[in-house]
């Protein structure tokens, strides 16, 4: 059985739209939590793919710690690599999941909408976070920034709980293939065992 498959039949005996967060990992240092995010009504999330929060991912160069970020990601094949901050409303993207960096400040993000889980984040963390899940930060530090990435050149899309969205997006998150390699660890990594 896989892990995915004890991790959901656990969690779906919960009735709040955070399924589970009972998965904690700890590898290299960085511990690693799932969570498993329902359908809201307004924002699809992704019940099949857990959203993956990283603390303490990596250690980051105090030069330009953004690129110590982006030097993983190209490592492991997440690359269309961007610099800047967490929009501050909910979106989502169906055609391509996201990992975000985070290489300067703090912040907190609600994620799988207004019912979803509140993350705090900070220098040296990292969030994966799956085709359909909703984002947004809800107040940061002023330096606070993110380094942006996505798995074996995907591209998303931008979509925002709007009506007329769905059913496309949803097919759309159906057809997301499931990232080669984990953003930080490479082809071994939690990720590669956890999204199944």
């Amino acid at each position: 059985m896989s892990f995915l498959r004890v991790f959901s039949n656990r969690a779906m005996s919960q009735a709040a739209q955070v399924l589970s967060k009972e998965v904690t990992i700890k590898k290299d240092g960085c511990i690693i939590t799932a969570y498993i995010l329902r359908d809201d009504g307004t924002f699809p999330n992704n019940e099949r793919t857990p959203l993956m929060v990283y603390k303490k991912a990596i250690p980051l160069p105090q030069d330009d710690p953004a690129s110590g970020f982006e030097r993983v990601f190209a490592r492991n094949s997440w690359g269309g690599g961007w610099r800047g901050e967490v929009y501050d409303y909910h979106h989502y993207h169906s055609t391509g999941h996201e990992a975000l960096g985070v290489f300067q400040g703090k912040a907190l993000l609600l994620l799988g909408g207004d019912s979803g889980v509140q993350v705090d984040v900070s220098s040296g963390d990292l969030l994966v976070i799956p085709a359909g899940v909703a984002h947004k930060c809800l107040h940061s530090s002023s330096d606070f920034s993110v380094v942006g990435s996505y798995p074996d050149g995907q591209t998303v899309d931008m979509n925002y709980g709007r009506s007329g969205e769905r059913p496309g997006t949803v097919r759309n998150i159906e057809k997301v293939s499931k990232p080669s390699h984990d953003p930080v660890f490479g082809v071994d990594g939690p990720l590669t065992t956890i999204w199944t």
